[in-house]
């Protein structure tokens, strides 16, 4: 159980560094008033972690929702503008020099 808590931790971490942080400090803060009997510690922890959640939750949905696939951006045109060039025959009467 510890090693799945430690994984887990740890890919949250490199996901989402600073919305981990803020749950991080919610739930010590919770920890630390539900401990030590401060019930406005406790409600402030709770109620940090719940909005930084919800917040990201909230983000996670409207990108998904709002992002259709990006059309694909050409830099050279299909087609060239220019005329193709003649194709160039060496003269069998004028030797190059």
């Amino acid at each position: 159980m510890n090693a799945s808590w430690t994984r887990l931790l740890k890919s949250a971490y490199r996901r989402e560094p600073i919305t981990s942080f803020v749950v991080t400090v919610g739930v010590v803060d919770a920890a630390i008033g539900s401990i030590g009997a401060s019930g406005s510690l406790l409600a402030f922890g709770l109620g940090t972690a719940g909005v930084a959640m919800a917040l990201r939750w909230w983000q996670i949905y409207r990108t998904g929702a709002e992002q259709p696939a990006p059309a694909p951006e050409y830099y050279l045109p299909p087609q060239s503008s220019r005329p193709q060039l003649p194709v160039l025959n060496l003269s069998k009467k004028n030797p190059p020099y």
